[in-house]
């Protein structure tokens, strides 16, 4: 009756198994769905940088990828833990690659995050840098029409004495 006992618990350890897997690779498989659509990712149609930026920081949500993937991790712990699984290696890979994956959307969507604060910034730096030339410009042709008009008037005083 023991070693009975015995094999009905390597049957339903057996069983246990590969559910854990099959739990493992099904939130695999959902968070790889919650990834951004690379076109989505690539292309853009907005009016200025701003748009784009803010289209490609929408873009690049990961929507519950993060959450399925922990799940994942999760799972695979403690059927790792527990000697499971026969063959972890191709679980622990793609668990890898999506988390990986998920690292360089999560980087991307800082640097987004930091342009689109950028941006504006630079924008309106650029407009006082060129609104300081107009009014260099404007300071410059200001200072000619003004010796123009003393050099125009200094003639008309000394046109006026030589008629006296």
């Amino acid at each position: 009756m023991s070693s009975q006992s015995t094999l009905a618990d390597d049957d339903l350890f057996g069983e246990a198994a590969e559910e854990m897997r099959a739990e493992v690779e099904e939130h695999l498989d959902a968070a790889r769905e919650e990834l951004p659509d690379a076109d989505a990712v690539w292309s853009a149609e907005a009016d200025n940088i701003l748009g784009v930026l803010n289209g490609l920081r929408s873009s690049l949500d990961v929507g519950d990828a993060e959450d399925n993937l922990r799940q994942a991790k999760k799972t695979f712990i403690i059927g790792q833990r527990a000697e499971a699984f026969d063959d972890a290696d191709d679980l622990e890979e793609e668990i890898a690659s999506v988390e990986e994956l998920l690292e360089t959307l999560g980087d991307a969507g800082d640097l987004v995050g930091e342009l689109t604060s950028t941006m504006p910034q630079l924008r309106s730096q650029l407009q006082d840098a060129a609104d300081a030339v107009d009014a260099a410009e404007s300071e410059a042709d200001t200072d000619e029409d003004t010796e123009e008009s003393d050099a125009d008037a200094d003639d008309t005083a000394d046109e006026a004495e030589a008629d006296d």
